[in-house]
Protein backbone atom coordinates (compact mmCIF):
# COMPACT_ATOMS: atom_id res chain seq x y z
CA UNK A 1 0.00 0.00 0.00
CA UNK A 2 1.40 3.47 -1.14
CA UNK A 3 2.75 5.74 1.68
CA UNK A 4 0.66 8.85 2.17
CA UNK A 5 1.06 11.92 -0.20
CA UNK A 6 1.51 15.18 1.12
CA UNK A 7 1.94 18.56 -1.07
CA UNK A 8 2.43 22.03 -0.17
CA UNK A 9 0.45 24.19 -3.48
CA UNK A 10 1.21 28.09 -4.21
CA UNK A 11 -1.33 30.40 -4.82
CA UNK A 12 -1.62 33.43 -6.18
CA UNK A 13 1.34 35.46 -4.66
CA UNK A 14 0.30 38.93 -6.05
CA UNK A 15 -2.92 39.00 -5.01
CA UNK A 16 -2.02 38.01 -1.43
CA UNK A 17 0.81 40.78 -1.87
CA UNK A 18 -2.11 43.25 -2.73
CA UNK A 19 -4.26 42.54 0.53
CA UNK A 20 -1.13 43.02 2.28
CA UNK A 21 -0.70 46.18 0.82
CA UNK A 22 -3.52 47.71 1.69
CA UNK A 23 -2.47 46.88 5.57
CA UNK A 24 0.65 49.84 5.02
CA UNK A 25 0.45 52.50 7.16
CA UNK A 26 -3.40 51.31 7.82
CA UNK A 27 -4.77 52.20 11.08
CA UNK A 28 -7.37 49.66 11.03
CA UNK A 29 -6.64 46.36 12.90
CA UNK A 30 -3.09 48.75 13.63
CA UNK A 31 -1.71 47.44 17.21
CA UNK A 32 1.56 50.15 17.08
CA UNK A 33 2.06 53.31 16.03
CA UNK A 34 5.48 55.14 15.16
CA UNK A 35 6.28 59.18 15.32
CA UNK A 36 8.31 59.11 12.29
CA UNK A 37 10.96 62.49 11.87
CA UNK A 38 10.85 66.19 12.35
CA UNK A 39 7.00 66.72 10.96
CA UNK A 40 6.62 64.10 13.55
CA UNK A 41 4.09 62.05 11.31
CA UNK A 42 2.22 58.83 12.72
CA UNK A 43 2.78 55.63 10.84
CA UNK A 44 0.62 52.72 11.51
CA UNK A 45 1.83 48.83 11.97
CA UNK A 46 0.97 45.46 13.11
CA UNK A 47 3.41 44.27 15.49
CA UNK A 48 2.80 40.06 14.25
CA UNK A 49 4.31 41.43 10.82
CA UNK A 50 7.21 43.29 11.70
CA UNK A 51 8.34 41.30 14.30
CA UNK A 52 8.24 37.99 12.08
CA UNK A 53 9.76 39.99 9.32
CA UNK A 54 12.97 41.72 11.06
CA UNK A 55 14.97 40.91 14.00
CA UNK A 56 14.86 44.56 15.10
CA UNK A 57 11.44 45.53 15.05
CA UNK A 58 11.12 41.86 16.90
CA UNK A 59 13.43 43.45 19.61
CA UNK A 60 12.66 46.61 19.98
CA UNK A 61 8.74 45.36 19.88
CA UNK A 62 8.84 43.24 22.69
CA UNK A 63 10.30 43.38 26.32
CA UNK A 64 11.79 40.32 28.77
CA UNK A 65 10.51 41.23 32.53
CA UNK A 66 13.21 42.45 35.05
CA UNK A 67 14.79 39.68 36.53
CA UNK A 68 13.65 37.00 34.18
CA UNK A 69 16.27 35.06 31.61
CA UNK A 70 13.93 33.83 29.71
CA UNK A 71 12.88 34.83 26.23
CA UNK A 72 9.73 33.49 25.83
CA UNK A 73 8.19 35.02 28.84
CA UNK A 74 8.63 38.17 26.79
CA UNK A 75 5.46 41.18 26.68
CA UNK A 76 4.84 43.73 24.08
CA UNK A 77 6.34 47.15 24.94
CA UNK A 78 4.41 50.09 24.63
CA UNK A 79 3.99 52.42 22.32
CA UNK A 80 3.92 54.73 20.14
CA UNK A 81 7.83 54.53 19.63
CA UNK A 82 9.67 58.07 18.48
CA UNK A 83 11.87 57.90 15.44
CA UNK A 84 12.84 61.44 14.89
CA UNK A 85 16.01 60.94 12.93
CA UNK A 86 14.26 58.94 9.75
CA UNK A 87 12.19 60.49 7.28
CA UNK A 88 8.74 59.69 6.96
CA UNK A 89 8.99 58.55 3.32
CA UNK A 90 12.00 56.22 3.93
CA UNK A 91 10.44 54.41 6.77
CA UNK A 92 7.53 53.73 4.76
CA UNK A 93 9.39 52.24 2.31
CA UNK A 94 11.06 49.99 5.21
CA UNK A 95 7.53 49.36 6.23
CA UNK A 96 5.95 48.34 2.43
CA UNK A 97 8.96 46.18 2.16
CA UNK A 98 8.37 44.42 5.62
CA UNK A 99 4.88 43.99 4.17
CA UNK A 100 5.05 43.33 0.55
CA UNK A 101 8.54 41.86 0.14
CA UNK A 102 8.86 44.76 -2.81
CA UNK A 103 9.87 48.61 -2.39
CA UNK A 104 8.59 51.76 -4.23
CA UNK A 105 11.82 54.00 -4.82
CA UNK A 106 13.25 56.98 -6.20
CA UNK A 107 16.40 58.89 -6.59
CA UNK A 108 15.33 61.21 -3.65
CA UNK A 109 15.20 58.45 -0.96
CA UNK A 110 16.71 55.16 -2.35
CA UNK A 111 20.35 55.75 -0.94
CA UNK A 112 18.76 56.85 2.83
CA UNK A 113 16.58 53.55 2.24
CA UNK A 114 19.55 51.67 1.32
CA UNK A 115 21.12 53.04 4.57
CA UNK A 116 18.11 51.95 6.74
CA UNK A 117 18.17 48.39 4.96
CA UNK A 118 21.66 47.81 6.67
CA UNK A 119 20.34 49.47 10.07
CA UNK A 120 17.45 47.11 10.60
CA UNK A 121 19.77 44.13 9.02
CA UNK A 122 17.43 43.96 5.80
CA UNK A 123 19.51 42.17 3.47
CA UNK A 124 16.99 42.00 0.58
CA UNK A 125 16.09 45.55 0.73
CA UNK A 126 19.96 45.85 0.91
CA UNK A 127 19.88 44.45 -2.37
CA UNK A 128 17.06 46.08 -4.14
CA UNK A 129 18.36 49.64 -3.01
CA UNK A 130 21.97 48.34 -4.38
CA UNK A 131 19.97 47.36 -8.04
CA UNK A 132 18.10 50.40 -7.99
CA UNK A 133 20.85 52.81 -7.45
CA UNK A 134 23.16 51.16 -10.42
CA UNK A 135 20.38 50.52 -12.84
CA UNK A 136 19.09 54.40 -12.60
CA UNK A 137 21.28 56.69 -10.54
CA UNK A 138 24.90 58.39 -12.58
CA UNK A 139 27.97 58.25 -11.40
CA UNK A 140 27.69 61.45 -10.47
CA UNK A 141 24.82 61.67 -8.52
CA UNK A 142 26.28 58.28 -6.57
CA UNK A 143 29.29 59.88 -6.23
CA UNK A 144 27.64 63.47 -4.58
CA UNK A 145 25.92 60.93 -1.53
CA UNK A 146 28.12 58.20 -1.45
CA UNK A 147 29.53 59.48 1.66
CA UNK A 148 26.80 58.50 3.37
CA UNK A 149 26.68 54.53 1.84
CA UNK A 150 30.43 54.20 2.07
CA UNK A 151 30.79 52.14 5.69
CA UNK A 152 27.17 50.29 4.52
CA UNK A 153 26.42 46.50 3.23
CA UNK A 154 25.44 48.54 0.30
CA UNK A 155 28.92 49.59 -0.63
CA UNK A 156 30.31 46.27 0.00
CA UNK A 157 27.74 45.00 -2.90
CA UNK A 158 28.73 46.93 -5.64
CA UNK A 159 30.56 45.31 -8.21
CA UNK A 160 34.35 45.56 -9.18
CA UNK A 161 33.56 48.05 -12.74
CA UNK A 162 30.82 49.90 -10.64
CA UNK A 163 33.07 50.73 -7.98
CA UNK A 164 35.61 51.52 -10.11
CA UNK A 165 33.70 53.55 -12.22
CA UNK A 166 32.66 55.37 -8.70
CA UNK A 167 36.52 55.86 -7.89
CA UNK A 168 37.49 57.76 -10.93
CA UNK A 169 35.22 60.74 -9.91
CA UNK A 170 36.87 63.92 -8.33
CA UNK A 171 33.80 64.93 -6.72
CA UNK A 172 34.01 62.02 -4.45
CA UNK A 173 33.28 63.68 -0.93
CA UNK A 174 35.24 60.86 0.92
CA UNK A 175 38.88 61.56 2.41
CA UNK A 176 41.47 59.16 0.19
CA UNK A 177 42.30 57.40 3.18
CA UNK A 178 38.49 56.61 4.03
CA UNK A 179 38.48 55.06 0.46
CA UNK A 180 41.27 52.87 1.06
CA UNK A 181 39.87 51.30 3.67
CA UNK A 182 36.23 51.26 2.33
CA UNK A 183 37.67 49.25 -0.71
CA UNK A 184 39.37 47.30 1.45
CA UNK A 185 36.44 45.38 3.34
CA UNK A 186 34.80 45.36 -0.08
CA UNK A 187 37.46 43.19 -1.54
CA UNK A 188 37.48 41.35 1.53
CA UNK A 189 33.57 40.42 1.38
CA UNK A 190 34.03 40.26 -2.45
CA UNK A 191 36.69 37.83 -2.06
CA UNK A 192 34.23 35.52 0.10
CA UNK A 193 31.34 35.75 -1.45
CA UNK A 194 33.64 34.92 -4.95
CA UNK A 195 36.03 32.64 -3.36
CA UNK A 196 39.09 34.76 -5.34
CA UNK A 197 42.21 36.25 -3.86
CA UNK A 198 41.83 39.67 -2.55
CA UNK A 199 44.30 40.79 -5.32
CA UNK A 200 42.78 39.44 -7.82
CA UNK A 201 38.63 40.46 -6.92
CA UNK A 202 40.18 44.18 -6.00
CA UNK A 203 42.67 44.76 -8.98
CA UNK A 204 40.12 47.05 -10.63
CA UNK A 205 39.36 49.97 -8.20
CA UNK A 206 42.55 49.60 -6.98
CA UNK A 207 43.93 51.56 -9.53
CA UNK A 208 41.50 54.47 -8.96
CA UNK A 209 42.79 54.84 -5.63
CA UNK A 210 44.49 58.05 -5.44
CA UNK A 211 48.23 56.72 -3.20
CA UNK A 212 50.26 59.76 -3.82
CA UNK A 213 47.66 62.22 -1.89
CA UNK A 214 48.38 60.17 1.40
CA UNK A 215 51.33 61.52 3.78
CA UNK A 216 54.09 59.41 4.59
CA UNK A 217 52.90 58.35 7.97
CA UNK A 218 49.58 57.07 5.89
CA UNK A 219 51.74 55.68 3.42
CA UNK A 220 53.71 53.37 6.44
CA UNK A 221 50.29 52.07 7.96
CA UNK A 222 48.93 51.09 4.54
CA UNK A 223 52.51 49.10 3.64
CA UNK A 224 51.59 47.27 7.00
CA UNK A 225 48.26 46.77 6.10
CA UNK A 226 49.20 45.44 3.08
CA UNK A 227 51.51 42.99 3.93
CA UNK A 228 48.35 40.84 5.09
CA UNK A 229 46.14 41.17 2.04
CA UNK A 230 47.96 42.16 -0.62
CA UNK A 231 45.75 44.44 -1.72
CA UNK A 232 47.41 46.94 -3.66
CA UNK A 233 50.40 46.04 -5.57
CA UNK A 234 53.61 46.90 -4.42
CA UNK A 235 54.51 49.04 -7.58
CA UNK A 236 51.65 51.62 -6.49
CA UNK A 237 52.87 51.63 -3.09
CA UNK A 238 56.24 52.70 -4.92
CA UNK A 239 55.04 54.83 -7.19
CA UNK A 240 53.60 56.82 -4.55
CA UNK A 241 56.63 57.44 -2.29
CA UNK A 242 58.85 58.64 -5.68
CA UNK A 243 56.02 61.32 -5.72
CA UNK A 244 57.24 61.89 -2.22
CA UNK A 245 60.96 61.49 -2.68
CA UNK A 246 61.07 63.59 -6.23
CA UNK A 247 58.41 65.86 -4.48
CA UNK A 248 56.34 65.51 -7.89
CA UNK A 249 53.95 62.71 -9.44
CA UNK A 250 56.16 61.99 -12.17
CA UNK A 251 55.76 58.63 -13.23
CA UNK A 252 52.54 58.81 -11.56
CA UNK A 253 49.11 59.51 -14.35
CA UNK A 254 48.12 62.83 -13.35
CA UNK A 255 44.44 61.31 -12.01
CA UNK A 256 45.99 60.04 -8.87
CA UNK A 257 47.73 63.42 -8.13
CA UNK A 258 43.66 65.24 -7.74
CA UNK A 259 42.54 65.84 -4.77
CA UNK A 260 38.92 65.18 -4.86
CA UNK A 261 36.12 66.82 -3.11
CA UNK A 262 36.81 65.41 -0.20
CA UNK A 263 39.82 64.92 0.22
CA UNK A 264 41.74 66.27 3.37
CA UNK A 265 44.78 69.00 2.79
CA UNK A 266 47.74 67.61 3.58
CA UNK A 267 51.39 69.28 3.32
CA UNK A 268 52.48 67.61 0.40
CA UNK A 269 49.31 68.31 -1.83
CA UNK A 270 51.27 71.73 -2.77
CA UNK A 271 54.30 69.65 -4.63
CA UNK A 272 51.46 67.72 -6.56
CA UNK A 273 49.27 70.82 -7.69
CA UNK A 274 51.20 71.48 -11.39
CA UNK A 275 50.11 67.96 -12.58
CA UNK A 276 46.68 68.38 -11.37
CA UNK A 277 46.07 71.01 -13.89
Amino acid sequence: MAGPCSARLQGDVSAFTSALRTLVNNPQFSDVTFVVGPEQQKVFAHRCVLACRCQAFWGMLTQVPVGSQDSSSSVPAQGPFILGNVQPEVFLAVIEFLYTNSVTLNDHIALEVLTSSVEYGLQDLCKLCVKFIKDTLSVEQVCEALQAVVRTQGFRELSDVVLARVLRSDRLAVDELDLVQAVREWAHVSSAVLERPVPEVAALPVRELRLPLLAPSELVTLESHNQRDLLIPVESIAAAWRAHALRKGSGVPSRLCRPRRGTRPRDHHRHLEPHTK
